[in-house]
């Protein structure tokens, strides 16, 4: 084969420092949209990006250039850095160490847009630590509670 060609779509989702509700009412617009700009400089197609005050999802694409870690590194290093550079009161935010990432197929996307966009009715039934707890069993991704939440 001549060319290399990838359809690879992921679900990324990652929380602030110790899950504080940094990502307010006022800043959490500007915020998805600035991590959707961080996707798109770097060749990804973010097709949603949302969440609460303590975590974010992002559903995106990654060009076969990139492997996930770097991806997340870009997204939450960029969006940190704007974060503290635009909002002088948030100072100590930080977003936690870790990720979750996982790949969903083309007919899945409309299911992960859809749950993206009703995380506020989500988690009035759930908090984020039972839903990655859910999307790592769904996943069938082992892991020992004492390490998940940093």
């Amino acid at each position: 084969m001549a060319n290399t060609y990838t359809a690879l779509y992921y679900h990324l989702v990652f929380s602030t420092k110790n899950r504080e509700p940094w990502i307010d009412d006022e800043i959490e617009n500007r915020v998805w949209a600035y991590v959707g700009g961080i996707a798109r400089d770097n060749k990804m197609t973010a097709l949603r990006v949302g969440g609460m005050p303590d975590h974010l999802h992002v559903l995106t694409t990654i060009p076969k250039t990139l492997s996930v870690s770097q991806t997340l590194q870009l997204l939450k290093g960029g969006s940190s850095k704007w974060i503290h550079e635009t909002f002088p009161r948030l100072t100590d935010f930080a977003w936690q160490d870790g990720y979750a990432a996982f790949t969903i197929g083309r007919s899945e996307i409309d299911n992960v847009i859809a749950y993206i966009e009703n995380q506020r009715e989500h988690h009035r039934k759930k908090t984020f630590q039972e839903e990655y707890r859910k999307f790592l069993h769904e996943h069938g991704i082992e892991f020992d509670e004492r390490y998940v939440w940093g």
